[in-house]
């Protein structure tokens, strides 16, 4: 494959990844700061926030064999246009009923527009999926840390400027201009795209994924790669304590400021993004991604646990500015591991799996988190029995309960990326991702798959059936298990 040729098409998708971000994510924090403001409810936030993962992990799993089964181009093509329909579908419900009516928690017209809109910003998991493969795709191995640093970089930029627009809209222009910007733009994602062009092969279709749901074909990638497993079930438990932090931080963020403060308060945090996804873009992520998802892991619970410890809104926002600088470096490397050590065939399903896992996780903390806050821990810390324990570390203010929520959810995670480091899973997978070969994917592997499975062929000679299936291209070795 062509490096020029490949390396604009990353480019380009790059850029529609963006717009298509900013769209997405400009219209959930919209209806975020739209419900909150309209009826003070952190149980409302906490059910928003909690949906979206919740869809998310309902539809993850389909959305990787979606990406397996068809070009990477056809599939980010679908994604703008279902999510279009549904902002435009949002509209017209936005038109049809009363605002009193969309905003009533106990009326169903709240669920119908709030889940349109949420459905609408989940498919863009669909288009976020087929980009980890088109990385694996288009890039080098050795440059593959540094093009997920990009991503990175991409999804901060979408978030410091929905952080700002968002509030600004919502604050400024209502929520009936904001839902008509989020339609045009999505329109544009689909025109840009009908002008990109990926070097990409029709897949083969997998015979052993009959279904939509090809849990199975998941499951084996993942067993076939020890210690990957274990590396998506700790990712899945950093979202379990981030799920804390989802149903938390807006009603936090929104007793400091206004709609419109907040909106530029999250957007100068966003700007960690920024600087993360720069970082790893630069300097990648050195020989051992696993190691260094691990560290990354431990400042993210340190920080979690000590920016609201006063209601103070500078300690907030840079510790939020520093707690988003490591998000890009900590995705990056479960990319790089998952790219590298699972054949490209399958890394659809595989990512799909690992999203939905984790993407579930959330959605039951902030399920949790948001009303035991509501109705428990902050009428608690705003009693003088709760002032008298705890005052003495949270100080006064507002949203103390908050505070001791998230104080717990970083210790915790602090202990159990510690634990993560003297596990078998953790030194397996890192052995792992140091011995597997390179694979070779895109149009140009087509031309060497029949002289490979040839050579192979003739010799292994009769150690093999006539009727055993050809090895798959770019399956890492497995890995002799280490005894502790």
């Amino acid at each position: 494959m062509d490096r020029t040729i490949a390396r604009r098409a990353f480019a380009n998708v790059l850029v529609n990844t963006l717009i298509a971000n900013v769209t997405t994510s400009f219209l959930w924090f919209a209806l975020t700061f739209w419900v909150y403001i309209e009826t003070q409810s952190v149980l409302a936030t906490g059910i928003i926030g909690g949906a979206y993962m919740l869809f998310v992990a309902i539809f993850a799993m389909a959305f990787g064999t979606i990406v397996d089964r068809h070009r990477k181009h056809a599939v980010m093509v679908l994604s703008s246009v279902i999510s279009a329909v549904a902002f435009a579908i949002a509209g017209i419900l936005y038109l049809w009923q009363p605002e009193a009516q969309l905003l009533n928690l106990g009326a169903p017209w709240f669920w119908l527009f709030s889940g349109i809109i949420l459905f609408g910003g989940v498919i863009e998991q669909l288009r976020n999926i087929a980009l980890s493969t088109t990385v694996t795709l288009l890039i080098e191995e050795d440059k593959r840390a540094n093009a997920n640093g990009l991503v990175g970089t991409v999804q901060g930029i979408a978030f410091l400027v929905t952080s700002v627009f968002s509030g600004l809209s919502i604050g400024f222009l209502g929520m009936g201009w904001t839902l008509l910007i989020a339609i045009v733009a999505m329109g544009l994602t689909f025109l840009h795209l009908l002008f990109v062009r990926i070097p990409e092969s029709e897949p083969h279709p997998d015979p052993d994924a009959p279904s939509a749901l090809d849990f199975r074909g998941s499951v084996t990638a993942i067993r076939l790669a020890p210690g990957l497993f274990a590396l998506i079930v700790f990712s899945t438990f950093n979202n379990l304590i981030g799920g804390v932090y989802m149903a938390l931080m807006d009603p936090y963020g929104l007793t400091l400021f206004n709609a419109q403060e907040w909106g530029f308060a999250l957007a100068f945090s966003s700007t960690g993004f920024l600087i993360g996804g720069a970082l790893v873009a630069k300097f990648g992520l050195g020989k051992r991604p696993v190691r260094t998802l691990l560290l990354v892991v431990i400042a993210m619970g340190l920080l979690g646990s000590v920016f609201m410890l006063r209601e103070w809104w500078p300690l907030y926002v840079v510790g939020m500015w520093v707690y988003m600088m490591l998000v890009p470096p900590a995705e990056a490397a479960e990319q790089t591991v998952i790219q590298k050590v699972v054949p490209f065939e399958r890394q659809g399903r595989v990512f799909g799996v690992a999203a939905a896992m984790e993407a579930a996780a959330a959605p039951i903390t902030a399920f949790l988190i948001a009303p035991i806050a509501e109705f428990l821990v902050i009428p608690y810390m705003d009693s003088p029995a709760g002032q008298r324990q705890w005052g003495w570390l949270l100080g006064e203010g507002e949203a103390r309960g908050i505070a001791l929520i998230c104080l717990f959810a970083g210790i915790v995670l602090v202990v159990a990326a510690g634990v993560a480091f003297l596990t078998r899973s953790y030194r397996k997978l890192s052995e792992l991702y140091a011995t597997a070969p390179e694979q070779e994917v895109g149009p140009d592997a087509e031309a060497h798959a029949g002289a490979d499975e040839h050579q192979d062929a003739a010799a292994s000679g009769s150690a093999h059936s006539p009727d055993a299936p050809p090895p798959v291209r770019g399956m890492p070795p497995e890995i002799p298990e280490h005894r502790s």
